[in-house]
């Protein structure tokens, strides 16, 4: 059974820094393409961030490129996302993703990935 568990969301002031975890079990890690992507309320579920299994590369949706950085640990089946500069547009649920596995491609459509976590919430307030 594939689990996807994220952590390390909260409430935090505009200009400021979190870091999200997310921790996997039941899949083999390395060979799974992960995502971030993130929920705001009365919106679509959009890309933020994800990084490929084989190469390692990251990619990054306009609205979070120079302030986010994926990253990941395939010892510890984890993968991160480190969020600074904070802005209060940043507010949402932000949610685990696993595409995989061996997935030639990165996509940024939420329909292709294969397992999900519950969602953290991520409170920016100015």
């Amino acid at each position: 059974q594939v689990q996807l568990v994220e952590s390390g969301g909260g409430s935090v002031q505009a200009g400021a820094s979190l870091r999200l975890s997310c921790a996997a079990s039941g899949l083999t890690f390395s060979s799974y393409t992960m995502g971030w992507f993130r929920q705001a309320p009365g919106k679509e579920r959009e890309f933020a961030a994800a990084i490929k299994w084989n190469t390692g590369k990251p990619y990054y949706a306009d609205s979070v490129k120079g302030r986010f950085t994926i990253s990941r640990d395939n010892a510890k089946k984890t993968v991160f996302l480190q969020m600074n500069s904070l802005k209060t547009e940043d507010t949402a649920v932000y949610y685990c993703a696993a595409h995989g596995p061996y997935a030639p491609r990165m996509v940024r459509d939420a329909g292709a990935y294969d397992y999900w976590g519950q969602g953290t919430q991520v409170t920016v307030s100015s």
